[in-house]
């Protein structure tokens, strides 16, 4: 289940990219399938350890290979780093991904720069975070969702325009934004009012949404795509925003 749309991202085989905070590796796999190499970055060692396993074996089973230009080879590389001090290259990467990162972070306007300052200039960057009325919701019904109950929970909803204005301050270009996965708020707003940190099998109801999200993700229907499109503008869990980092006059020239 992806949340960047890489098609806006501009994702093209050969880029490499940051997955930062790549969780279990779904951004991950996606890029390697479509021929970029990856530096899959979080906190977490245990999943960054399945993500260079899965990895590994979809290089076995032949899904990761040689790029379409048939330069080099698509890779993956696993780096246990903060956000909010990178321990990557100034301009090292063509397209960034942070995704559901932010509102974790309490210095999110430092974690903002250092992720620009590691694209490369023309390079473009996805930020996803919850979207401000399916995370309100959430927050309502209960504390242990977010902090400081939670720990290392979310830590502040934002607004869209927050984002945008971080991105303009860091030095970025806003390209545009999208919600994605509105069958899956009412999900969450089940699992808050049961406990969210109750285990899913618990909850009779909560079980049966989490199956008829399993089996949606599986077996994308037409009837549920095209229902989650409908209701991705008001209902989705997630804002994406896009944008570039623009190339200086003096490089542009000497280009």
């Amino acid at each position: 289940m992806l949340t960047a749309d890489y098609d806006r991202l501009g994702l093209r085989s050969g880029d490499l990219v940051l997955d930062l905070g790549c969780g279990f590796g779904r951004h991950a796999y996606e890029a390697l399938r479509r021929g970029a190499s990856v530096v899959a970055c979080d906190l977490g060692v245990d999943e960054l350890r399945q993500v260079r396993a899965v990895a590994g074996v979809m290089h076995d089973a032949g899904q990761v290979g040689p790029t379409d230009a048939g330069v080099g080879t698509v890779m993956l590389e696993t780096a246990n780093g903060d956000a909010r001090r990178l321990p990557f290259a100034d301009g090292a990467f063509d397209r960034v991904i942070a995704s559901e990162v932010m509102e974790h972070i309490d210095d999110d306007d430092t974690a903002m720069a250092e992720l620009t300052r590691v694209l490369r200039p023309g390079g473009t960057i996805a930020v996803t975070v919850p979207s401000l009325f399916p995370e309100k919701v959430c927050w309502s019904l209960s504390e242990d969702y977010h902090a400081p109950k939670a720990a290392g929970g979310h830590v502040r909803i934002y607004r869209r325009q927050q984002i945008v204005a971080m991105l303009r301050a860091a030095g970025m270009v806003p390209t545009g934004h999208h919600r994605v996965h509105a069958l899956h708020s009412p999900y969450w707003w089940l699992r808050c009012l049961v406990g969210p940190n109750q285990p899913i099998a618990d909850s009779r109801l909560v079980t049966l949404y989490h199956r008829l999200l399993s089996w949606d993700i599986e077996k994308a229907p037409r009837l549920t795509r095209w229902t989650e499109r409908a209701l991705n503008p008001v209902l989705g869990k997630s804002l994406v925003v896009y944008a570039t980092k623009p190339i200086e006059e003096s490089a542009r020239a000497a280009a």
